[in-house]
């Protein structure tokens, strides 16, 4: 698993963070769904199959299923295991380029700022996860 810290991260005061409508935790859910599908899409090449995201306190959790391309699944079926090691390394160094982009998408839905960010991926089943760790819950209508 990718662990992605957030300790050198300045966040400038007056941002878009303050700003945010309070919405229901599904409201949010579905955003942040519809977000990370628009940056697979446009950064990484191609869209999940199924997207599901949970908001479970001060976390949001983010399963991608069917993000794995043709090309990746034919070099991971790689009897000795350099094809998968290659692969997760690949996509482990675009996601790490993609960090600031990433939190500022559940920032800027939630209002809260993110502490870091956790990734890994299967190969073999195509499922990628991330998980934001969040400074705090955020507002949900219903809390």
């Amino acid at each position: 698993m990718l662990d992605f810290d957030n300790e050198d991260k300045a966040c400038s005061g007056g941002s878009v963070l303050e700003n945010v409508t309070k919405k229901t935790k599904g409201q949010y859910e579905a955003e942040i769904s519809e977000a990370m599908i628009k940056f697979e899409k446009e950064y990484m090449g191609r869209g999940p199959v199924e997207i599901k995201t949970y908001i479970i306190d001060d976390m949001v959790l983010v399963r991608m299923q069917g993000v794995i391309t043709k090309a990746e699944q034919h070099l991971a079926s790689n009897d000795s295991g350099k094809g998968r090691e290659l692969v997760k390394l690949t996509r482990v160094a675009l996601l790490e380029r993609a960090r600031p982009i990433l939190e500022e998408i559940v920032e800027s839905i939630l209002g809260v700022r993110t502490r870091s960010l956790h990734m890994d991926i299967s190969t073999r089943t195509g499922e990628k996860i991330m998980m934001f760790t969040l400074e705090k819950p955020p507002r949900i209508i219903g809390d």
